[in-house]
């Protein structure tokens, strides 16, 4: 056991750490402390790291510091798994994990994705009437549909009375249009399978890329595409106008609420 003693607010963020597999220290800050650069953030995550409960690494990336990333420690996974009443293992933890990561090419995309996660949550947080109900990791979403797509994510969100579903896709604009193409017909498939029409939220690098997926991504009214940028996704944010209806050029942008 951690010599530290764990609060609630610990668990939540060994929680989200196992959930997200990877998280930067201003991740951590603002989803759980004052701020990106909250210096409680900063010494709690040390004592994690000096207990074994989380794991830290800091990438190269020439011209600019990057960041602190986190990921479980060995004794932050048996924490979590013990509360989950499995084993480390079971909830799919590795000793290397950090190593992995550190020289995995979808770093990028993990941080990414996990940055949507944050601007979903903070920014319900500061709406009223605003929840983020669930989200779903990349993990969770393969087990659950994984025979037809793997999506990114899965969020519920509920805001004045009203609820969207919605999958999520973070796009690093390294993948070929026809790809994406494909993996919409896959999104089709599950919705006649499921009966349910549920929008795929895309979240794209930049205007270009925007306008690409948008010309070439029509889900039909099976599946409703709707795409924005990392840009506009953290500022104004994902509540206001900032999704445009692929295959509709005439539509406009759209804010969340309305996309249920």
């Amino acid at each position: 056991m951690a010599t530290i003693r764990l609060t609630e607010r610990d668990l939540r963020i060994l929680d989200t750490l196992h959930l997200h597999r990877v998280l930067t220290t201003p991740q951590i800050g603002e989803l759980f402390f004052s701020g990106t650069a909250s210096r409680a953030a900063q010494r709690r995550l040390l004592g994690f790291a000096e207990n074994d409960l989380a794991d830290r690494f800091t990438p190269r990336h020439p011209g600019w510091n990057a960041p602190h990333h986190w990921t479980l420690g060995p004794e932050g996974a048996r924490v979590v798994a013990t509360r989950l009443g499995l084993t480390p293992k079971q909830i799919g933890y590795r000793p290397d994990t950090h190593l992995r990561l550190r020289a995995s090419t979808r770093l990028g995309h993990a941080t990414g994705l996990a940055q949507t996660y944050v601007r979903f949550a903070t920014t319900a947080r500061a709406t009223p009437g605003a929840t983020l109900q669930r989200w779903w990791s990349e993990a969770r979403c393969s087990t659950a549909w994984g025979h037809r797509v793997c999506p990114d994510g899965y969020l519920r969100w509920r805001q004045d009375g009203t609820t969207l579903d919605a999958f999520v896709e973070y796009d690093t604009g390294t993948e070929p249009l026809v790809r994406l193409t494909e993996k919409i017909s896959r999104y089709r498939d599950l919705a006649v399978e499921t009966r349910l029409a549920t929008p795929v939220l895309f979240v794209v690098p930049g205007p270009r890329r925007l306008t690409s997926l948008c010309r070439v991504l029509d889900g039909g009214p099976r599946v409703p595409v709707h795409v924005t940028t990392h840009a506009r996704l953290a500022y104004p944010g994902p509540t206001r106008p900032v999704w445009r209806r692929a295959g509709d050029p005439d539509c406009g942008v759209r804010p969340l609420v309305d996309l249920a």
